[in-house]
Parts: C-alpha cells; sequence; structure tokens
C-alpha cells in the first residue's frame, strides 16, 4: 500500500491539482492525461460553485438520494444471495446434507479454490460484459442454484447416499457462479457510479448496510439452518434472488464504457435511467 498512488479526483477535490496529473500520467497516455485532468478539474470546480459537496448535496437532489439507495440495493443484494454463509459455514451445510464431520472439512475447500477460479474469470468479464448483463446472468445463475439445492434435499432424502454429493456439486456451482458474476462486479459498479463530490459517502454508506446484512445473515444463518433445513433455506435465498434480479432489471444503471465525469453528470440529473429498460 506504500506504493499505492492517491486517486487524482480525490487529489483535484483537495486542491493538489499537480499531483493528481502526476498520476493520471502513469497509467494515461501524455494528451489522454492532461485531457482527463481538465475534465476532472472543471467538474470539481462546478461543484464547488454550486456548493454540491457530501451529504448536503445528496439530500438536495432527489437523483442522488435514488442512486444512494441503488447502491444500498446492490450492496444488500450481494449479501442476501448467502454467500458469506455458504464460505462460514460451508461445513455445517455438507455435514446437514450428509457427509462427516471430517468429510465435510475436507470438502469445503472445494468452495475456496472455486472462489478463487471464479474471480479469474470475473476479471476477464469486466471489460467484455456490461454490469448489469454480468449482475442479470449471476442472479439467474445464483438462484437456479438455489433453487436445484432445494429440490436435490427433497428428491434425496437423508440416509441417499447420492445426496451430499449432489447437494456439494450444486453448492460448488453456486459459488462459482457467484464469484463469476457477481463479486468482483458489484465492487466495480460501486467504485464507477457515484459523482466524485460523494463517492467515497456513496460508497461508504452501500458497503455500510451490505456488511450488516452480511452480520445479521452470519448470525442467524446456523438457526435458520435448524429450523427449516437445507431445503427451506435455498428455497429462502431463491425466493429473495428473484426479488433481487427485478431490482436490478428496474433499477440498477449501466456504468461500463462511460467515462465517471459523463457518469456523473447523467447520475446527477436522471438522465442514466433514461433508456434503461
Amino acid at each position: 500500500m506504500l506504493r499505492m498512488p492517491e486517486s487524482p479526483r480525490w487529489l483535484v477535490e483537495k486542491g493538489r491539482p499537480d499531483d493528481a496529473l502526476a498520476v493520471l500520467k502513469t497509467v494515461r497516455s501524455h494528451d489522454r492525461a492532461l485531457a482527463e485532468h481538465a475534465q476532472v478539474e472543471l467538474i470539481a470546480t462546478e461543484e464547488k460553485e454550486e456548493h454540491q459537496i457530501g451529504l448536503k448535496a445528496i439530500l438536495r437532489n432527489k437523483w442522488l438520494i435514488r442512486i444512494v439507495l441503488i447502491g444500498i440495493g446492490v450492496s444488500v443484494t450481494q449479501q442476501l444471495t448467502g454467500i458469506n454463509s455458504i464460505m462460514y459455514y460451508g461445513t455445517r451445510v455438507l455435514e446437514e446434507s450428509g457427509f462427516t464431520e471430517q468429510q465435510a472439512m475436507l470438502a469445503n475447500i472445494v468452495f475456496g479454490l472455486v472462489a478463487v477460479i471464479g474471480g479469474i474469470i470475473a476479471l476477464r468479464n469486466m471489460d467484455r460484459l456490461d454490469r448489469r448483463k454480468t449482475f442479470l446472468i449471476g442472479l439467474s445463475l445464483t438462484t437456479l442454484c438455489h433453487c436445484l439445492v432445494g429440490v436435490a434435499s427433497i428428491l434425496l432424502p437423508a440416509g441417499n447416499p447420492l445426496r451430499p454429493f449432489v447437494i456439494l456439486v450444486l453448492v460448488t456451482a453456486f459459488v462459482l457462479s457467484m464469484q463469476s458474476f457477481l463479486n468482483v462486479a458489484v465492487w466495480v459498479w460501486l467504485a464507477e457510479i457515484f459523482p466524485l463530490h460523494m463517492r467515497g459517502l456513496g460508497i461508504g454508506i452501500s458497503v455500510f448496510f451490505g456488511w450488516t446484512t452480511n452480520g445479521f445473515l452470519a448470525l442467524f444463518f446456523p438457526t435458520l439452518v435448524a429450523g427449516i433445513g437445507i431445503t427451506g433455506s435455498f428455497f429462502l435465498f431463491a425466493a429473495i434472488g428473484v426479488i433481487a434480479l427485478l431490482f436490478v432489471w428496474k433499477q440498477v444503471p449501466e456504468t461500463r464504457g462511460r467515462s465517471l465525469e459523463a457518469l456523473e453528470e447523467d447520475v446527477s440529473t436522471g438522465e442514466i435511467y433514461i433508456g434503461m429498460r
């Protein structure tokens, strides 16, 4: 982290334009760095003149309030897939499916390996797929996996030798889908969608609600499994997944292929929602 440069946009906001230009020149060609630097300075100046900074600016603009709420929704949706519950309590789920404690511990390693593979796929997808398309594919796959786990736990009753292995395969497919299409994409989208003057605040609010949701799931997931079993738990996650799909389809705007400055203007005026559906 000692070698990590500051964000050029943050440096401009803090009155350090020369430092911002120096950082831009490390990742852009000379001409492009100058052009982007000028655009960032122009927007920062306009925001200061119009007093569009921080929480006050958000509360005065219905479109900024809307994008913060959507950011919260995207962050919470990421957690409500149940991915961290599986990563935390994977062994518990596998034991409930029929594995012994030792077998569940060994099988749980698969989730970590698949998560790495999914992360690599996600990095390749970032410049190839639109963010909305990535979200919709990811939520469709994770919801399908949840449904299949629930169906498998019904069709293969406790004691069936195939039950634990089928559920292991399906949960592994869920983790792979989540890592490939949702986890990385959500963090990239959050970093792109908020205007400069509220980017840190917007991401902070969204992540706060996301990890609060994660905390509640971590606290109550064992109780959920004990109360309604694997079948009920995964069908519940599937129902939430359907709601999340509708939310993304109706509300989440596209950010890929657009400059942060262009996004800022469209988000602040509501233009980003025109023609979204």
